[in-house]
């Protein structure tokens, strides 16, 4: 078991258990606890719904093509933007911190 820190878009930080090994991606880590990301997709990188920052140094896989297409036509992307469901909870990332993304440009 590990911990992930999650900023929502209000700025409150919470700070939720994952398991590691059971296949779960950030994405789904967020709806279990209710959080404001939808997934439309299903954990496709068909849409980005599920667009977060990575807010602390960790070594990830790098992004496929399909996840950079994607971010290519998100709002508000940065150097460490990345879709959620494309990132599963692996150990390394106990104690890692990320941000939801803004929906939209409202």
């Amino acid at each position: 078991m590990i911990q992930i820190h999650i900023t929502d878009r209000e700025g409150q930080i919470h700070t939720v258990d994952a398991e590691t090994g059971i296949g779960m991606n950030l994405m789904e880590l967020c709806k279990a606890y209710e959080l404001p990301v939808k997934g439309t997709c299903g954990g496709m990188a068909l849409c980005a719904s599920c667009h977060v920052y990575i807010e602390s140094q960790i070594d990830l896989d790098q992004p496929s093509d399909a996840e950079m297409d994607m971010l290519d036509m998100a709002f508000f992307v940065k150097s460490n933007s990345r879709l959620a469901c494309q990132l599963p909870i692996m150990e390394n990332m106990d104690q890692l911190q990320i941000s939801l993304a803004p929906e939209s440009e409202d």
